[in-house]
């Protein structure tokens, strides 16, 4: 099954950005209905190696799902840099993937590729593909 993500242009110019400026993994959350991302929440990464690794800030995390809560837009997955590589899941990152269906955005230089998290994926076993429509 095809799966298509829908995004602005402005949110990709936001997130391409911001990937743009630093050397080290950037990240944040991909706020939205279904597969509709209607705002971006970046968000510090608190990894200890945040060249090569991210971790979002469990306490954005934790703000946004309260949010969503009281009516806010949801959490349908998030979005991070890789500074020195290509736009495609690494090992670490399948690893670090729950099968949960959540939206994967993956930024290098230019390039912006869309993954879902699922079990058995076609990379690494742990992503699909997804088609990033990007709106005007």
């Amino acid at each position: 099954m095809d799966m298509t993500l829908q995004i602005s242009r402005s949110l990709v110019d936001q997130i391409n950005s911001e990937t743009m400026r630093s050397r080290l993994e950037v990240c944040g959350l991909l706020l939205g209905q279904r597969s509709q991302v209607e705002a971006i929440a970046p968000c510090a990464n608190v990894h200890t190696t945040p060249a090569t690794h991210f971790e979002l800030d469990p306490a954005a995390l934790f703000r946004a799902l309260r949010a969503a809560r009281g009516g806010g837009s949801r959490v349908i997955g998030h979005y991070h840099s890789h500074p020195s590589g290509d736009a495609l899941p690494s090992i670490t990152d399948a690893a670090s993937a729950p099968p949960d269906g959540a939206f994967w955005l993956i930024a290098a230089s230019s390039d912006l590729t869309a993954w879902r998290a699922v079990h058995d994926g076609a990379v690494h076993g742990r992503f699909d593909p997804v088609t990033l429509a990007i709106a005007p």
